[in-house]
């Protein structure tokens, strides 16, 4: 059995790399996505398990100091990470893997697993960033200025991923990445 495609999912927050990842699932039954480990609180609608596992601080250090995340980060203010053991037992068993992740740990997966491959998700501009995020309604202003900043800073990194979508579309960014993953999964035949 071939081994998995590990695929990392990066972007601004609001660019839509989560309605992405969702869609890609919905219209391509093949892929896993991850479920990432946090200390955040969850949103409105989310639940324990689906978008994330919601942990306290002290337990996610924990896992940290016990080595069973693959990357790790801190994001505004909140850890988020990848169990290592799922990952591994995932890919052995021929699946491709999706994971939504930050920069940090985007490029943690990259030392830890080379063929790991990077994607990077970008809103058309950054007027349409910010118009997304207010939509979203999650966030005061101040967070979503600093969304913002944190953004322009980000967008340094993007030539160290692999490929990059422009989410115009969400169904031909979907398409789009199907695409990619079936291209790299192919590259060894």
């Amino acid at each position: 059995m071939d081994k998995g495609v590990l695929v990392v999912v990066s972007g601004l927050s609001g660019a839509g790399k989560g309605t992405i990842c969702k869609r890609l699932l919905e219209k391509y039954p093949d892929y896993v996505l991850s479920v990432s480990v946090t200390s955040r609180k969850p949103r409105e609608g989310e639940e324990h398990g689906r978008e994330y596992f919601f942990i306290t601080k002290e337990e996610f250090e924990d896992r940290i100091n016990q080595g069973k995340l693959l990357e790790f980060a801190q994001y505004v203010g909140n850890y988020y990470g990848t169990p290592k053991d799922w990952v591994d037992e995932q890919l052995n068993a021929g699946k491709d893997i999706v994971l939504e992740i930050e920069l940090q740990g985007a490029f943690q997966v990259r030392k830890k697993i080379p063929e790991a491959v990077l994607i990077f998700v970008l809103p058309p501009d950054m007027e349409e960033l910010k118009r997304r995020l207010v939509n979203r309604g999650t966030e005061t202003m101040e967070e979503i200025d600093r969304r913002i900043q944190r953004a322009l800073e980000e967008m340094e990194f993007v030539p160290e991923y692999d490929y990059v979508i422009i989410n115009e579309d969400v169904e031909k960014s979907v398409d789009m990445l199907h695409n990619i993953v079936r291209s790299e999964k192919n590259k060894g035949e």
